[in-house]
């Protein structure tokens, strides 16, 4: 028995044995016997690569019934009458106050209260930048349409934070409601913006409320999120002391909870506010108006001039905002001496009476508006600019070519045969390749996620379009990838090159999605090429922040060692940094997906095509079947691609009968 024993320990300690018993490796057997068995089977019924027609649900006319009923019904149904009704017409009161209070402020008071608001949580520095933004607004012509995406933002960051806290609430107090909200609210955060846009203007038609709604929605999730992660972060021994001196679960709250949880409060509003912005500009393709709308009006008709007009003002607002609350938050993780410029209420008293007296003084002097003489047009020189460009940078070039021939090449030698090959593929062969990618980074039921939400996509009849959506994607990512991971090794190497970037990064980060289609217009015309070029800029920098600080982050010790043993520059890079940092590595990607499927998406507005179009031309034509089933599919694609890209933690079973 001992000699059995003996000789089958070799066995177990060969290589195969060990790459036997490695997950992944039973994960493909697995795989490899049910493709062994389904293959020919799916082989011998559908060899063609086109979804079959017999396995699809045409939607588009039971959708458009829908809507004909909703737009008959609107005023008469008494759900529209006494729910949807009054809930449009509070948010249309709300938004309407708060312009109108802007408005009755003047441009000074406006100016002058919001500068005040940062000295007060930021500092003078912050406080000269906040005026200067406001002020430029104005210079360039756009005060109203700032107005009114102001307006819009108040109130949905207002509902977003309420709506937010309380979901965080429930879930950082109860174990059992963040079990069920976590999954929403995860999948809700992959989701690209456009897909929220066709459903609340199915309910409440276009215009303010549905724009405000669809805000809500994308915007709440970080502060739910944030909120519950506080919470349940709270300082145990913090708590227990505070539980000692018999404080019931409401003072507990109060008293020790929130105050603990107040640095992730704080970046719960900042990322709130960042998404309410970003999706209010895109809520103008729905009626929102302001600034947005100035945006897409003129990407609709080329016009970069009028196009960069509106979206300067979008990127001022998105930095103003941006600096202002995350130095509102790193004053309240600091000392209490530095908190009292937040809390003492004799200078928020100075600060509103300041306000107050300017904005009566503009009212007194009939100066509200911003005045005419002080605009300066930049779109007549942005178009000669670019007509200059079309003229010398877009073709011609010696040895380089011009920017249209660039695009020209990459789409004809990357997107074109990225596509072709994704629909010349059969179809149970993609699935086959979704729940191999998902199962191997995930579990079982992370691979049925991903295979059902690939197979809805055939189901609602947009299966060709779709790979083509997904063509830009996966061309966009691995152009993204290759940038951002070398861009951020060499950050990670260089913490000069680090602190060189940073304030790049940060300005880019804080833009809006909507933003970055202006300039490749002008670069690039319309297109699918310029639609993931836009993605690209917008994926990059969270990709090189993300693997710099994955870079970084990897053990002193397994760093020196590999150095004491000899090991090169780029030795320790590839054996020692690059596999320890997988895991942020993988993280990075699967960003890169989500951002850049969120953007190739809105590059329906410029020439994108595919799902994003099948978007834009429900909403434009009032056809909203092909919109809604286009931004079903959307946001089935981003599930898929979320599942295949974000590695899963597999529980251990016997931990979790423990608990």
């Amino acid at each position: 028995m001992a000699t059995a024993t003996a000789s089958s320990s070799p066995l177990r300690d060969t290589g195969v044995g060990a790459l036997l018993r490695h997950r992944a490796v039973g994960k493909l057997l697995l795989l490899a016997v049910a493709a062994a068995v389904l293959v020919p089977i799916a082989n011998a019924k559908w060899a063609s690569g086109a979804w079959p027609d017999a396995l699809t649900v045409d939607l588009i006319d039971p959708l458009n019934n829908v809507y004909k009923w909703i737009v008959d019904h609107r005023d008469s149904h008494p759900l529209f009458i006494y729910f949807f009704g009054h809930i449009s017409n509070g948010i249309v009161a709300a938004v309407r106050a708060v312009y109108l209070v802007l408005l009755a402020g003047g441009w000074a008071g406006v100016v002058a209260g919001a500068a005040l608001v940062a000295w007060r949580v930021a500092g003078v520095r912050l406080a000269v930048l906040t005026a200067a933004s406001f002020g430029l607004c104005g210079l360039l012509g756009m005060w109203v349409p700032t107005m009114q995406t102001l307006a819009l933002m108040v109130v949905a960051v207002l509902a977003s934070v309420v709506l937010g806290m309380l979901l965080g609430l429930a879930a950082g107090l109860s174990d059992r409601i963040f079990r069920v909200l976590r999954p929403v609210l995860d999948t809700m955060q992959v989701l690209p913006a456009f897909s929220y846009l066709l459903p609340v203007a199915l309910v409440f038609g276009i215009g303010v409320p549905a724009a405000l709604i669809a805000t809500v929605i994308y915007a709440a999730p970080p502060m739910a999120r944030l909120t519950a992660l506080g919470l349940r972060g709270a300082d145990s021994g913090v708590m227990e002391a505070v539980t000692s001196l018999g404080t019931t679960a409401r003072q507990r709250l109060f008293s020790a909870r929130l105050p603990l949880a107040r640095k992730e409060l704080l970046l719960g509003l900042n990322q709130t506010i960042m998404m309410a912005l970003s999706m209010a500009v895109i809520a103008s393709v729905i009626g929102g108006a302001g600034l947005g709308d100035r945006v897409y009006q003129a990407l609709g008709s080329v016009d970069v001039g009028a196009a960069l007009a509106g979206g300067l003002p979008i990127v001022l607002l998105a930095i103003v905002l941006d600096r202002v609350t995350c130095a509102a938050g790193e004053r309240l993780g600091a000392q209490a001496e530095d908190t009292s410029a937040l809390r003492g209420w004799r200078g928020w008293s100075v600060a509103a009476a300041l306000t107050v007296v300017v904005a009566l003084a503009v009212r007194f002097a009939d100066r509200l508006d911003w005045p005419a003489g002080w605009t300066v047009s930049i779109a007549e020189p942005v178009n000669t600019a670019k007509d200059w460009m079309v003229d010398h940078l877009y073709t011609g070039i010696p040895v380089v070519g011009g920017t249209a021939d660039w695009a020209a090449h990459f789409t004809t030698g990357v997107l074109n045969p990225v596509r072709d090959g994704l629909q010349w593929m059969p179809w149970w062969s993609l699935l086959l390749i979704v729940a191999t990618l998902a199962w191997l980074i995930g579990t079982w039921k992370t691979a049925l996620t991903a295979v059902l939400a690939m197979a809805g996509i055939g189901v609602l009849g947009v299966w060709d379009k779709s790979l083509d959506t997904l063509s830009q994607v996966i061309a966009a990512v691995a152009v993204t990838v290759i940038i951002g991971f070398a861009i951020g090794i060499a950050a990670a190497r260089s913490s000069r090159l680090e602190r060189l970037l940073r304030p790049v990064l940060d300005v880019l980060q804080t833009m809006p999605q909507f933003v970055y289609l202006i300039p490749v217009v002008g670069l690039f015309a319309i297109g699918r090429a310029p639609a993931c070029a836009a993605a690209i800029a917008y994926a990059v920098p969270a990709v090189i922040r993300i693997t710099t600080q994955g870079l970084r982050e990897v053990s002193p010790a397994a760093m020196e060692s590999s150095k004491s043993l000899g090991a090169t520059s780029w030795q320790q890079l590839r054996q020692v940094q690059l596999p320890l940092a997988r895991p942020t590595l993988l993280l990075a990607v699967n960003q890169a997906v989500v951002l850049v499927l969120a953007v190739v998406v809105i590059g329906g507005m410029v020439g994108g095509g595919s799902l994003g179009y099948d978007v834009l031309y429900g909403i434009a034509q009032n056809d909203l079947g092909v919109g809604l089933v286009g931004g079903i599919a959307v946001v089935c694609l981003g599930l898929m691609l979320d599942r295949v890209t974000q590695p899963t933690e597999r529980r251990d079973r016997s931990a979790k009968k423990g608990a």
